[in-house]
């Protein structure tokens, strides 16, 4: 068998591997829990068991944590590991490591026509930003910027991690509810799978701690507590995500990525308060209205910018 490329993208709950047969060309797709395997190597090589043992030598992995140094530790995970170590114990040539969503970004303009939907129309500035950001796990954010030469630098943010900015009394009633047990309020405490349920929590005034699933399902069922979570949800992500075009100018749109949006895609494109919220920025309600959004599909976009 000829050598193959290792490619990965590792959230806080899952880990995706492929094996890359020639440059974005993938066989072999496997989910595998993270909670299964005591470590990354762990999960690697049972990936590559069930792959039936392939040569490999370089790998690309984008991992939703910072990555500075030789040392990464899971912002949303146990796992804690050297690069340089890991390398060494699967025997390869080459292991890098990059953000989930630098890799996000990286996928952008590799997506098929199917691979995304679009939430709100309108026109995108040749030659300007495009912003990258979703809730899964945790809440991604990065961004392309164009290079000058017709490519793109994607940025390796942390941009979910800002202070999260409630807008009115029900808003603020959620942020006191949530800092009195979690004290500083990221976006992401807010914007995530754990944010649902946190949202839930704070509406009911107590901590009844249903699932992610549980509240979306019963939201898309009709039950008005989970509807208002969804809308409290898709509220905060629009003023985040308004708030990072602004950032950036990014006038070339924003890609909605993450694995909450979609599977509720038809209540967050047809009925959530997103769009409203979106424009909501006073003086610049103009500018933000003529911004297009979409939101990504494709079924493994981080493997695509972990290839790339």
């Amino acid at each position: 068998m000829p050598s193959l490329n290792l490619l990965a993208d590792i959230g806080g709950t899952n880990a995706r591997f492929a094996l890359e047969t020639a440059h974005q060309q993938f066989e072999y797709i496997e989910v595998l829990p993270c909670n299964d395997y005591d470590t990354i190597v762990d999960a690697a090589k049972e990936f590559l068991r069930r792959a039936g043992n392939p040569d490999i030598k370089h790998a690309s992995v984008a991992i939703a944590n910072p990555v500075v140094g030789d040392w990464l530790q899971m912002t949303n995970h146990h796992w804690a590991f050297s690069i340089e170590t890991t390398r060494q114990a699967l025997k390869l040539d080459t292991l890098l490591f990059i953000n989930d969503f630098t890799a996000q970004a990286l996928a952008i303009p590799r997506l098929a026509a199917d691979g995304k939907r679009i939430v709100r129309a309108g026109n995108a500035v040749a030659g300007t930003p495009i912003a990258v950001i979703g809730p899964g796990t945790g809440l991604g954010v990065s961004a392309l910027i164009p290079d000058g030469h017709g490519g793109w630098i994607p940025l390796a943010s942390e941009g979910g991690h800002v202070s999260f900015a409630p807008r009115d009394d029900a808003e603020i009633a959620i942020w006191q509810y949530a800092r009195a047990r979690h004290g500083h309020i990221s976006a992401e405490r807010l914007i995530n799978g754990a944010g649902l349920t946190l949202i839930d929590n704070a509406l009911a005034d107590r901590e009844e701690n249903r699932s992610p699933a549980a509240i979306t399902a019963a939201a898309l069922a009709g039950e008005p507590r989970a509807r208002a979570v969804l809308d409290h949800f898709t509220s905060f992500l629009a003023s985040v995500a308004a708030d990072l075009v602004l950032t950036l100018g990014a006038r070339g749109g924003v890609y909605l990525c993450g694995g909450i949006l979609p599977r509720v895609a038809d209540y967050f494109i047809n009925q959530s308060p997103f769009n409203a919220r979106f424009t909501d920025k006073g003086r610049f309600a103009a500018y933000l209205d003529a911004v297009p959004v979409w939101l990504v599909t494709a079924e493994n976009p981080g493997l695509l910018g972990a290839a790339e």
